[in-house]
């Protein structure tokens, strides 16, 4: 009698902590999935529906004219195209110096090894609005401001890029990097054709992360840019709705949900590593 009293108590109490894990779920992309929903339903409504009370949740009016004609009031394609030539060139060579360093601080001793790592993890504890000024003189004194390279070229490395990559390295049996140097293969070799494909979920993982980060960039393409034809996105954005005295919402909106794309669609493509990725993580812990 005790052991099914105990065990009814058991699935009880399991029952009611999967519920509350389940609700706080559910209460979490509540808090996610309602204001991308209020967005893009809002990029279809007339501008008297953004605010009426009672809110709108479905446009009574249904205009996916609001989408051309945002794109109609500024070079909205032009800001697109920066922020993704600035974004993916940023990835890229996060991706390669990242991988780089991160092989060369796990597998191979050199003086001072220790002391260099420990340099780069302590930059990520700098804040970006303390480098600001010191790095816009120095990027201003190369003549890069108001150019692709003073865009692209101050987030071409990344610190926790190199200490991931450096961490999951670590993890690379030292026998098959020795296996292949006895078979003849060189450094060059061994880590293009061993070692970054093993390395692909962790490179996925700072792929989107990186990605996200150069996308969304307000305060750095502020600074070291001033010509119109070289704004990104959320500068654009910025600039788009400053002389307005009472902004177009709808036009705000639509321009809002296009720039999510990009986003949602590199963690499409890279979602089956990038979990791969949490999960090595979550069992290296």
């Amino acid at each position: 009698m005790y052991q099914k009293r105990h065990t009814s108590s058991y699935y009880l109490s399991h029952a009611v902590q999967t519920l509350l894990l389940y609700a706080v779920i559910i209460v979490g992309l509540l808090l996610f999935c309602v204001p991308v929903y209020y967005m893009v339903t809002t990029s279809f409504k007339a501008e008297a529906e953004v605010v009426a009370i009672p809110i709108h949740w479905l446009p009574h009016e249904f205009k996916p004219e609001n989408y051309p004609e945002a794109f109609a009031t500024a070079p909205f394609a032009l800001y697109f195209y920066n922020s993704l030539v600035v974004a993916l060139a940023v990835v890229a060579s996060t991706l390669f110096f990242s991988g780089l360093a991160g092989y060369g601080f796990a597998k191979f001793q050199f003086p001072g090894k220790n002391l260099a790592f420990l340099l780069v993890l302590s930059t990520m504890m700098i804040p970006f609005q303390i480098l600001l000024i010191p790095l816009y003189v120095l990027v201003h004194g190369l003549g890069w401001t108001n150019n692709f390279a003073g865009l692209i070229i101050p987030g071409a490395l990344s610190a926790f890029g190199v200490f991931l990559m450096r961490q999951f390295c670590l993890t690379l049996p030292d026998e098959l990097l020795d296996a292949a140097r006895i078979d003849g293969a060189g450094e060059i070799g061994i880590f293009a054709r061993i070692v970054l494909p093993l390395l692909k979920p962790p490179l996925a993982s700072l792929a989107i992360i990186t990605f996200l980060a150069s996308w969304n960039n307000f305060l750095w393409p502020l600074i070291v840019v001033n010509k119109g034809n070289l704004f990104t996105l959320p500068v654009g954005m910025t600039v788009f709705t400053q002389p307005m005295r009472s902004p177009y919402w709808t036009y705000i909106m639509a321009v809002s949900t296009v720039a999510t794309l990009p986003v949602v669609l590199v963690f499409l493509a890279l979602q089956k590593y990038f979990i791969q990725g949490v999960v090595l993580s979550g069992m290296k812990g």
